[in-house]
């Protein structure tokens, strides 16, 4: 802003607004969104854990939280859902999916104010994400900060299992025990994120709502458990080279970093530094794109992969089993 700027006039066209309009927006944005998310959060009381929060996902009464939130070695815990309008309601655990850390509940009654989803494919760093849930068991708290950064890691465990989630969300929100299982949501007011930890000071993460966990929460409300089929591989997407990348067309592929023994991926011949491009014939670019393809369906089910290894493409006969969570 020039020192003849009136900072209460609007931006020339193609300018970076000013101070304070940059602030007005900012606060409409956050406004708007915890005013329309509000009714949709609830704080979690959970007996024998302590509590979280969680979002309605449907008119009567589907909740979406974090697993670890609700989860209990000691048959199902008695769970109160509290809502900013005073309603207290009993809800009940409909599934838990460990390794993803997603859990769907179901709230007694009918009349309630589903969140809307959205995509976390869509998000970029530095853009504006706005935290609600119920830290120390304060209700209906806002915060608001950034995408930090995307793709993170995060590893999650159930039994003897060990499973990484992938594309996880880090923002500068601030998160709190009490924050898990509650709401990120974008500048339009669309759930892209589960809050589920706090790593450090400005550094907390979110499972992301996308395609695979739009899966898992879908087979949760349906069967109370989620089935996966697993091959035995630690992966991570990658550019393909160049020769690679004007032969196929494709940008991105999953490189295979681990092969589990016995596993089988091993018994099917793939190796580290192999190029996965492609799962009965649909394109990989990511590993997102792999634990997509890789349902229920396929257990026991012989699957081509294409890889890359060397530059050069080949086929291999995979037949994936079931993993166990537990």
């Amino acid at each position: 802003m020039t020192a003849t700027q009136d900072p209460a006039q609007p931006a020339a066209p193609g300018a970076l607004p000013s101070e304070a309009e940059a602030l007005d927006a900012y606060s409409r944005v956050v406004t708007h969104v915890a005013e329309q998310l509000a009714p949709s959060v609830a704080n979690l009381r959970v007996s024998r854990r302590g509590g979280g929060s969680g979002v309605v996902i449907t008119p009567d009464g589907f909740m979406l939280t974090s697993a670890h939130v609700v989860e209990s070695r000691r048959g199902r815990p008695r769970i109160v859902a509290a809502f900013t309008d005073g309603r207290e309601v009993e809800a009940r655990v409909v599934g838990t999916d460990p390794l993803s850390d997603l859990a769907v509940l179901r709230a007694e009654g009918e009349a309630h104010t589903p969140a809307e989803l959205g995509d976390a494919a869509a998000l970029r760093v530095g853009q504006l994400v706005v935290a609600i849930g119920n830290p120390h068991g304060f209700g209906g708290s806002v915060t608001a900060g950034v995408v930090s950064a995307l793709g993170r890691s995060l590893p999650t465990r159930s039994g003897q299992t060990t499973r990484i989630v992938d594309d996880v969300i880090q923002t500068d929100a601030a998160l709190n025990p009490g924050n898990s299982g509650g709401a990120l949501v974008d500048g339009q007011g669309r759930v892209v994120g589960v809050n589920t930890a706090v790593a450090g000071v400005g550094l907390g993460l979110a499972i992301p709502v996308n395609a695979t966990t739009r899966r898992v929460v879908s087979e949760l409300m349906r069967d109370g458990r989620v089935r996966r089929a697993w091959i035995g591989v630690a992966a991570g997407a990658r550019p393909l080279p160049p020769r690679l990348l004007a032969r196929t067309g494709r940008e991105r592929a999953v490189e295979v970093v681990e092969v589990m023994a016995g596993s089988p991926a091993e018994r099917a011949g793939l190796r580290p530094e192999d190029l996965i491009l492609a799962v009965e014939g649909s394109p990989v670019s990511g590993v997102d794109d792999l634990h997509r393809l890789m349902d229920g369906e396929h257990i026991g089910r012989p699957c081509t992969l294409t890889v890359a290894r060397d530059g050069v493409e080949r086929e291999l006969l995979l037949t994936p089993r079931e993993l166990a969570a537990r």
